[in-house]
């Protein structure tokens, strides 16, 4: 079994990433684009453009997005080309090609995804990677943060991408559908609201959602914060300081309401002599888990159920990922899903 290659993918609605057994990582953002006319093939000179780059050279492209709300796209060829496009992408940064130094017939791949997507584009998923790997396990994202972390019983994930803020609490086995939540309100709806607010106070102003996204990356917050949100951006052509603090906290504490609604109920589904300790090992992950505050606001609503603890990941890129190569290298061999070309 040496010279099989164990991977683990977190496919994620703005980045996804990739660990593999060779101690290869890379993350990238998940847009995938094709130069829009013979213009932008001159000027770029490559067919497809992935991740930053195609982010950089939006205006030329067509791009595409092909996960939305934790969901693969299937609305058109294109983003259905976008995923499998993105696939090999992050498995030819990690040597694996037709003519690489590792041959797809020897990878073992373990995806995470929402877990909505868990129900509703396994199929769609399996024949993307068709070609691409030999096997194939599909598991949620909150579960492969929990491997990863060894947070395998009696723990709350709470996971917040930019699709969907996802929960799963882990009671020593592979989760069930009843252990596991999925929401929409995440990251791409605060950039949402974000944009819509700012628009809202300076009318004036130009501003897309790309620099709204990095606005909140950088600044987002919920509860007090003694640090303004200051940023640049032109009005009327002139690049002026804005003042988004109460823009800030209003979109951010958007999510608050339903991500306590979903814990609390999750929480009251566990088994009554397990809910305190449950309640002292909630953890949060991805990028919404960064939003300073939250972890706070989270403690300050189990109070009402007895308190808890909730801590965060401060490094969340490459924990999905990671725990999906744990799990790689732990499977039993009847756990794997062999792939036909």
């Amino acid at each position: 079994m040496a010279d099989i290659l164990h991977v683990g993918i977190d496919l994620g609605t703005s980045r996804s990433a990739i660990s593999a057994s060779n101690g290869e990582r890379f993350v990238v953002d998940s847009f995938v684009g094709w130069p829009a006319d013979m213009v932008a093939k001159k000027i770029l000179k490559r067919s497809v453009l992935i991740g930053h780059d195609a982010v950089t050279n939006r205006t030329m492209l067509d791009l595409h997005r092909p996960l939305e709300r934790g969901l693969l796209k299937e609305g058109s060829d294109k983003d259905v080309e976008a995923v499998r496009e993105l696939l090999k992408h992050l498995l030819g940064l990690v040597g694996v090609s037709a003519n690489g130094k590792v041959d797809a017939a020897n990878v073992r791949a373990v995806v995470g995804v929402p877990a909505a997507a868990l129900r509703t584009n396994k199929q769609y998923l399996r024949n993307s990677m068709k070609g691409i790997v030999d096997s194939l396990l599909i598991v949620s994202e909150p579960f492969a943060v929990a491997y990863g972390l060894d947070a395998l019983l009696h723990t709350m994930i709470i996971d917040i991408g930019a699709g969907t803020t996802d929960f799963c609490v882990m009671k020593g086995r592979y989760p069930t559908e009843d252990d596991q939540r999925t929401l929409t309100v995440a990251g791409d709806s605060i950039d949402t609201q974000l944009l819509k607010l700012i628009e809202e106070r300076y009318p004036q102003a130009n501003v897309t959602i790309y620099m709204v996204r990095d606005w909140k990356e950088k600044y987002s917050f919920v509860g007090d914060s003694e640090q303004k949100a200051l940023v640049t951006a032109p009005v009327k052509g002139v690049p002026t300081e804005l003042d988004i603090t109460n823009e800030m906290k209003a979109a951010c504490e958007t999510i608050v309401a339903p991500v306590v609604e979903t814990m609390l109920d999750l929480l009251a589904r566990v088994e009554p002599e397990f809910q305190e300790r449950v309640r002292n090992n909630i953890i949060l992950s991805g990028g919404g888990g960064l939003i300073r505050g939250l972890p706070e606001a989270l403690e300050k609503a189990l109070e009402q159920v007895g308190g808890g603890k909730v801590r965060y990941m401060e490094d969340p890129v490459f924990i999905g990922s990671d725990g999906g190569l744990a799990l790689a290298i732990d499977a039993p061999e009847g756990d794997w899903e062999k792939l036909s070309a």
